[in-house]
């Protein structure tokens, strides 16, 4: 596969999670690539966020070692909240559903669900931050709920406890490490 199809590939990949393609989730196999793929959305999510706390924090005259340490924490908040909400699924799963895919197989959909989260630098627009921060939140509350509920083969209600019981604590500590800084 040449690199330009790998490209195109990428980009049908972000936008599919972006529209919330239940076709797209339900299709999505834990292979390597969808790894890699997943991976690389988590990575650009986690450094989307960096970016927005960075310059927000430079915009607020932040000292070079708070603002190694802020960008540190909120980096670390998206990572670990990928793999704790992957697992929180994971184990809801096994209860609801014992014959249900592995934590490695959930990796893919969840991490390609961050998709929202690849946008998180837009927080950075004065006034409009905090919205946008919520809104891009719900998105991949949003996405993470199809991906669930595709994945698992579960019903839309019980996809969605199984992502809010992950969600609202992930929240509470993003805000708190916000409020920190």
């Amino acid at each position: 596969m040449s690199s330009n199809s790998s490209v195109q590939s990428f980009w049908m990949t972000l936008r599919n999670a972006l529209m919330l393609n239940s076709i797209f989730y339900e299709n999505i196999q834990n292979t390597p690539k969808n790894r890699l793929i997943a991976l690389v959305i988590v990575g650009m999510a986690t450094l989307s966020h960096m970016l927005g706390s960075g310059v927000i924090l430079l915009i607020n005259r932040a000292s070079f070692p708070f603002l190694v340490l802020a960008l540190f924490l909120d980096g670390l908040s998206v990572i670990v909240g990928y793999y704790c909400w992957t697992f929180i699924v994971y184990k809801f799963g096994q209860w609801l559903k014992p014959n249900h895919p592995t934590y490695q197989d959930l990796l893919s959909p969840i991490g390609v669900a961050y998709a929202p989260q690849v946008l998180n630098f837009l927080t950075l627009i004065p006034l409009l931050g905090r919205g946008i921060e919520l809104i891009l939140s719900v998105w991949s509350l949003l996405a993470v709920i199809v991906a669930v509920r595709q994945g698992l083969d579960l019903q839309t209600r019980w996809a969605t406890l199984i992502c809010l019981v992950g969600w609202i604590p992930i929240q509470f500590v993003i805000s708190l490490i916000q409020l920190l800084e």
